[in-house]
């Protein structure tokens, strides 16, 4: 489906060198930082013209498709708000997306889970494969996602596979911890294993619209559950406004919880999210993220084709170096741009 666009242009013929440069400001004088700006051409050539503009003006291309010959750039009006990532060593962070099927339907989830979506395990055999030669390349940190990750009757060797090499951060609604799978939970080391549990909001009303009748009061009992079992918790809101983070960190301060333990994030405008932070490739800085389809460039996209940096795994040693050298092209077109306009 096409990404809304607050403001349109049709560009018909026009380039830069025919007056396609003043629409483009015009466009932007009618909006606001941060909202998207779509340019239609039946014209490809004026793409990498686009993709410059672009970097010189701190505005992000975000998405670029193609529907009845016709190419349409999405741009987002300013850089993305600061703290969308964090600078930390490319490959001392791994992230695994076990499986994409889930227990519930979240309105924004940025990887289109949900009961109806294909499971796309990345399996045992691979998870262990992965984890052996993580060893080997300095991974500091292994992040096991979905999806809901324990609604794989596999996942507790899957978690003890990770935890053997490095700590583990297994992110989950908290919704599943009974029966077999308190189990599988309670056989993991407590010195290696956290668990990251999404709550969106203070009460249900807001966590409830988006994830679903009753969930709040579901994930609040996985949690209390967890904690009780003698394991670190770290709590994941997902919120619309900066008023909706300040009023949940006011609830965690009151439940006492450490800002080590707080993880607050705006909803990036992918996957089913109608509406969010509209966030390309330039703005993140990337965390290495393997699924059954191959190396992303960072979890929040790991469907999409723009954040896809090879459909190979292994050797996992050379998609790391693959990671590393298209960040490496990203920052030396930059600075390759910045230096066009020197002038003595």
């Amino acid at each position: 489906m096409m990404t809304h666009a607050d403001v349109e242009v049709d560009a018909g013929k026009k380039t830069f060198a025919s007056g396609l440069l003043p629409d483009l400001i015009e466009a932007l004088r009618r909006c606001r930082k941060g909202n998207l700006v779509a340019i239609t051409s039946s014209d490809p050539s004026i793409g990498p013209d686009i993709e410059a503009w672009c970097l010189f003006t701190r505005n992000s291309l975000v998405d670029i498709s193609v529907e009845a010959g016709r190419t349409r750039w999405l741009l987002r009006h300013g850089e993305a708000p600061a703290n969308v990532g964090e600078d930390r060593p490319v490959g001392s962070r791994l992230w695994l997306y076990t499986n994409f099927d889930c227990n519930l339907s979240c309105d924004y989830c940025c990887v289109r889970s949900s009961p109806r979506a294909p499971r796309r395990a990345l399996g045992l055999e691979r998870v262990q494969r992965i984890a052996s030669e993580a060893a080997m390349l300095g991974v500091k940190e292994i992040f096991v996602t979905g999806g809901e990750p324990f609604m794989l009757p596999d996942i507790g060797e899957i978690i003890a596979a990770c935890a053997a090499v490095a700590p583990v951060t297994v992110l989950t609604n908290g919704m599943l911890f009974g029966g077999r799978r308190l189990q599988t939970l309670r056989a993991f080391p407590r010195e290696r294993v956290t668990f990251q549990i999404s709550l969106d909001s203070p009460t249900p009303d807001r966590h409830d619209q988006h994830r679903g009748k009753g969930t709040w009061g579901r994930a609040w009992k996985g949690i209390e559950l967890v904690r009780a079992e003698g394991f670190r918790v770290r709590l994941a809101a997902t919120v619309s406004t900066d008023e909706e983070a300040e009023e949940f960190s006011r609830f965690l301060h009151a439940h006492r919880v450490s800002k080590e333990d707080r993880v607050i994030r705006r909803i990036a405008l992918r996957g089913t999210a109608t509406e969010g932070i509209a966030l390309a490739r330039v703005d993140l800085v990337p965390e290495v993220t393997i699924t059954a389809e191959g190396v992303f460039w960072h979890p929040v996209g790991a469907e999409d084709d723009d954040l896809l940096v090879r459909t190979e795994i292994f050797p996992l040693a050379e998609s790391f170096e693959a990671v590393r050298r298209a960040f490496d092209r990203e920052h030396e077109h930059q600075q390759r741009l910045a230096k066009i306009f020197n002038c003595a």
